[in-house]
Parts: structure tokens; sequence; C-alpha cells
């Protein structure tokens, strides 16, 4: 059939359309020394003309079709729910900050960390919830209103903040062994949950050492000077917030919870009313209405390219290039990372990789607990580094209301210390065929 043709490379021009436009522009302003360059052409805007574009793929396909396929994709569960938790983490943080908790979470963290250690602090904090909760989103959402209101107090760098807790959060998610991604990545080739957790460690803990010094390095003492009081009873929401994440509560019941805190706290000590408790969450949530967008229209794209065999071509594409276990390592990792990219969801494209990897494993004898590690690392970093990612998006709205004013995703991402190193980390690891088992060190024909 005529709507079933395939258009490989030419099914990514939306993105492709609405990464020049965003992203292009931004940068280009950005090195004319505009302020907030970003801003010059919207995302939402960029996005649309994606949409446009990829409207025009396929003639022989039904306009009708197109938009069925863009709503469902756009619509799916998933992506509601990624919807649902920016609304919730903007009401959380704005209500939060209404009944004076933002402030006392902030005097109390510049009371005990010392002040050259206050960004390392931040990304070992954020690794050591993601690690715990095994969700990079979660992570973002209880650490980012923490972390930007420690910057904006101290004078921190803002985007080397940002970038410490987005570090921070991909870490665990990698890592974690109650991660979807983890999980996906081990039963997807065949390996055990630890075997896989260990072989991991070995690559990320130098990394996220290496990012600690450069944060620390580089992230200043800050200027902690003034009034730090604060009052436990105002801090006990962000750590209802912490704690259950911690226990496993699913990040929607958490940020309820820790709205109705924040409400009851601010009440009892009337610090608010019940009206300015409603209007800061809806103001909250007003702040994240645009990448809540955002996140709907980007899966709407990604599902018309899909459905125009853009996957399929990516795929099929790294695979045919393959010569040798090493070309066979780096080209299961590139696939994933790729598929992260594309996709916009690291989980997705692990589930997609993993059968392609353990075949190629198994030609390679390559061990599963080293091919599970390959394609969570690398799907897990490239996502990190895209400026319409979840948790880039989620931080970024977040800092709309911070002092400083918003950051750039650019900036954001040229302090992500953490995530260069693990991907050079890794890189190494597969070039000079470090911690590999005894099995896999057998001379096989394919070699």
């Amino acid at each position: 059939m005529e709507q079933e043709k395939r258009y490989g490379a030419l099914s990514f021009l939306p993105l492709l359309v609405f990464l020049a436009l965003y992203v292009g522009c931004g940068i280009t302003f950005t090195l004319l020394g505009y302020e907030d360059p970003f801003s010059f052409f919207p995302r939402h805007v960029a996005l649309l003309a994606g949409i446009g574009v990829a409207m025009l793929i396929n003639p022989a396909m039904k306009l009708a079709r197109k938009l069925d396929i863009l709503c469902e994709n756009a619509g799916n569960p998933g992506v509601m729910l990624i919807g649902l938790i920016y609304l919730l983490a903007g009401g959380f943080q704005s209500a939060a900050a209404a009944m004076g908790g933002k402030a006392s979470v902030v005097n109390l963290g510049l009371s005990f960390i010392p002040a050259p250690l206050l960004v390392p602090g931040v990304f070992l904090m954020s690794c050591f919830i993601s690690t715990a909760i095994g969700t990079s989103m979660g992570t973002i959402a209880a650490m980012a209103p923490i972390a930007i209101g420690i910057a904006d107090a101290a004078g921190l760098n803002m985007p080397l903040t940002c970038a410490a807790v987005i570090g921070g959060a991909y870490f665990g998610d990698n890592l974690s062994m109650i991660s979807d991604t983890t999980i996906s990545a081990a039963k997807g080739v065949g390996s055990e949950m630890k075997d896989k957790f260990k072989m991991n460690f070995f690559i990320a803990a130098p990394a996220a050492v290496v990012a600690c010094v450069l944060f620390g390095l580089l992230g200043g003492a800050g200027q902690i000077e003034g009034d730090l009081s604060y009052d436990l009873l105002q801090v006990l929401p962000y750590v209802a917030v912490l704690v259950t994440a911690l226990l496993g509560f699913n990040v929607v019941g958490v940020l309820f919870l820790g709205i109705l805190a924040a409400g009851a706290i601010g009440l009892l000590q009337g610090t608010i009313t019940v009206f300015d408790w409603v209007q800061a969450i809806g103001s909250g949530m007003s702040d994240m209405f645009s990448i809540t967008i955002v996140a709907i229209l980007i899966s709407g794209i990604i599902g018309l390219i899909r459905a125009y065999g853009g996957v399929e071509w990516l795929v099929n594409g790294i695979t045919s290039r393959i010569r040798g276990r090493r070309g066979a390592e780096y080209g299961i990792s590139l696939l994933s990372g790729l598929l992260a990219a594309a996709l916009v969801n690291n989980t997705i494209a692990i589930i997609i990789s993993a059968p392609i990897a353990k075949e190629i494993g198994a030609k390679y004898n390559i061990a599963p607990k080293r091919l599970a590690s390959l394609i969570d690392i690398f799907a897990c970093a490239f996502l990190s580094l895209m400026p319409h990612d979840g948790g880039m998006l989620i931080i970024l709205g977040l800092t709309a209301a911070s002092a400083s004013g918003a950051v750039s995703p650019l900036s954001v991402i040229g302090y992500s210390f953490y995530t260069f190193a693990l991907i050079i980390a890794t890189c190494i690891t597969i070039q000079f065929g470090l911690l590999r088992t005894k099995e896999e060190k057998k001379p096989t024909a394919s070699r």
C-alpha cells in the first residue's frame, strides 16, 4: 500500500525543522548577545512548523489519518502523566514558596553545606535521591526548587546548578535497581539486575567523581550573607516529598502530598490564607503550561516519524555498519542513544534496541550485563543532553520564576560535566576492552 511507504531519513525532517528553528535561533541570538535568546522563536511555534512539515510527508496518506496518528501519540498515557507531573511540580513549588518553605529550606541548606561545596552538594543529593527512587523526572521535580532557591540566595551560577541537578538525576535513572530503564535493559538482554548494576557502577562512579571535582572547582563559593533564619516546620513539605519519594511512592501522589502539606502548614502558621494557597498553586501550574504543551506536541511528531519509517531506518542503518566486537559495542550504544534522542524517551529507546543488542551480543560474545549497561548508559546520556527533554524543560520552567531569570538549555548543556564524563568513561571501556568477563576474553571468530 502507498500509505505504508517508508521514507527513511526524510521521516526525521519535522524534528530537524523544530530543532533548527528553536535551537538554531537560540544559538544565533546567544552569539549576538541578546538577552533571553531562546525566546525569539518560541518552541511551541517551532513545533507547529515541524508538524506542518510532517503533514506534507507521504502525500498518499490522508490528512485525517496523519492527524489521528499525531493525536494518538500526543495523548498517550505516558505523555499525559508527564504533563500532570509538570503541573503538580509547578503547583508544589509555588505553594511551598508562598507559605515560606522555599526560604526556610534554602537557608537551612546554606547554613550547613560549606560554601565551596554547594554545587557538588546539590549534585550528590540528586544522585542519592535518583538512585533511591529510580526516576530522573521525580528527582528533578523534588530537587529543582531547592537547588534553584539555593543558587539564587548564594549567587551561584544558575546554569551550572541546573546541570548538577540534571546530571545527578540521570545518575540514578541509569543505575537504580527500580528504574524503568535498568529493568528494561536488564530484562531485554537477559542480564541479572545486580550484575548490570555492578558493571554500570564501575563506569558511572569515576564519571561522578570527575563531575564532583569540576562542579567544586567551577561552582564557586557563593556569597552567603544576611539573615539565614529558617523554620523547620516550613521545611516539612520538602522533607515529605523527598522521604515519600525515597519510599517508592508514585511521584504524582508525592507532589499532591507536598501541595497539601504546604497549605496545611501555611494555614496553621498564618503565613497564607486559603485563597493565597489556591492562587499560588494556580500560578505555579500556569508557569508549566508551556512545557506541558511542548511534551505533548513532541510526542505527536515522534508518532508520525515512527509511522513514516524513521525509527526503522535508524535501526537498520546502524546495525548494517557493524564490523567486529568493538564496532558492535559502539554500534548498539549509538543506536540506543540516537533512539533516545529521537524518541525523547530513554525507556522506549532501550525496549527497541535491547533485542537487537542481544542478537549482536550473541554473535560477538558480549556479556548480557555489558549489553544492558551500554544501552542504558547511552540512552540516559543522550537524552539528558536534549534541549527538549522533559527533565530539561521542567528545570528551565522553574528558573523562569527565579531572581536570575530563565536560563537557556544551551547554557545548561555546556555545564553537563557528568554526562560528558560518563560518555567518555564508557567509550574508554569499549575502546580498551575494560571490565570484560573471563568468558568474553576468550577469542571468537567474530572478534
